[in-house]
């Protein structure tokens, strides 16, 4: 293709058939975005203290651990189980409640497969900033159940999340499974 020249903007108009960005407004996010960093004190250890389980979504209390819905659920059904300790280690965790914290989460996934017909279940800890813990200061396990391809466009590329249900309506249903 003699003669034939492109600009860069008109590379840059070909390589991006879209140039214009599509925005997906998630207003209930600023929440956790604005406190994240700034919060005060512990979530962790301030939920249980609270004595209101259904207004901090704790589904269960065992005696060194408990079972708490995760506020920004990646799918329906995301849960954590938390020591009452505030550690920074799962070195740290004495056994007993890290024996807790491995039958809670075996619970867990009973519970989830029961309700929600998953896939597969994820299961794993982030611990300290640089793996990823969004509280660093006070371990914590998420169990949390998958489908396949629940990947998908809105998720991956619009970084939202679609949960068909209400942080009440799955600590209800949890909370109901938990005691049968």
């Amino acid at each position: 293709m003699e003669g034939f020249s492109v600009t860069v903007s008109e590379q840059a108009a070909l390589l991006l058939p879209s140039p214009a960005m599509d925005y997906l407004w998630t207003p209930w996010r600023y929440a956790y975005v604005a406190t994240s960093e700034r919060a005060a004190g512990c979530i962790f250890c301030d939920a249980p203290k609270a004595n209101d389980d259904a207004k901090t979504f704790i589904v269960h209390r065992g005696q060194h651990c408990y079972i708490i819905l995760n506020a920004f659920p990646y799918t329906p059904g995301h849960a954590m189980v938390v020591p009452y300790a505030h550690l920074d280690e799962l070195q740290k965790l004495p056994s007993e409640a890290a024996t807790e914290m491995m039958a809670l989460s075996q619970r867990m996934e009973t519970v989830l497969r029961e309700l929600y017909k998953p896939d597969g279940i994820n299961l794993g800890m982030n611990i300290g900033k640089a793996a990823g813990a969004g509280i660093a200061g006070h371990i914590h396990m998420h169990v949390l159940p998958r489908w396949v391809a629940d990947s998908n466009f809105v998720s991956v590329i619009g970084e939202t999340r679609i949960l068909p249900e209400t942080l009440e309506v799955t600590w209800g249903r949890m909370r109901e499974a938990m005691r049968k």
